[in-house]
């Protein structure tokens, strides 16, 4: 087996890279880890505390680091934050991994989130700011991954399937 997760996921904040992650990774016997819950548990406080206390770039940083880490130790599925493909060399190492992308407009992002003010690049016009990010993302999501799957509409157990079709991948 090659080194690394089995698979990665990226996205936007409310994609469902979270639920979908853990059933990819029970259904393929493997374990699964999130960069995000990583973060949290390292400093001890939620991302937003990180945002407000220390500043976007400084939480960039330690995003930064906790990728690098979980693929070069994680052998399952690995979900990473919203904006860890901001990052050059994050982008330059998700290259050798199978990456999945799951994309979703701004009304099933509304549904699920409800763009609330939890999230700290959402502060101020939620709806707005959703749609910035995501031109700002988009085509960075789309050149780290092998597959791109559309959430909308869907349940996370199709989701989860429809990235196990992709990468051509056999449940455990």
């Amino acid at each position: 087996m090659s080194a690394g997760p089995l698979v990665v996921l990226v996205g936007p904040m409310g994609s469902g890279k979270s639920t979908v992650g853990a059933l990819i990774a029970e259904r393929l016997g493997a374990s699964y880890r999130d960069t995000d819950a990583d973060i949290v548990a390292a400093e001890g406080r939620p991302i937003s505390d990180i945002f407000i206390e220390d500043g976007e770039p400084h939480f960039r940083a330690l995003e930064r680091a906790a990728v690098r880490a979980a693929l070069a130790e994680h052998p399952g599925v690995l979900a990473l934050g919203g904006g860890a493909v901001l990052d050059d060399d994050t982008r330059a190492l998700l290259a050798a991994h199978p990456v999945v992308y799951l994309s979703m407009d701004v009304d099933e992002a509304v549904k699920r989130v409800g763009l609330n003010t939890a999230r700290p690049l959402l502060a101020v016009n939620p709806r707005r700011q959703w749609r910035e990010l995501m031109e700002a993302r988009r085509h960075l999501y789309t050149e780290v991954a092998r597959a791109v799957v559309a959430t909308d509409e869907r349940t996370p157990e199709e989701v989860a399937q429809a990235v196990l079709d992709a990468l051509e991948l056999k449940d455990a």
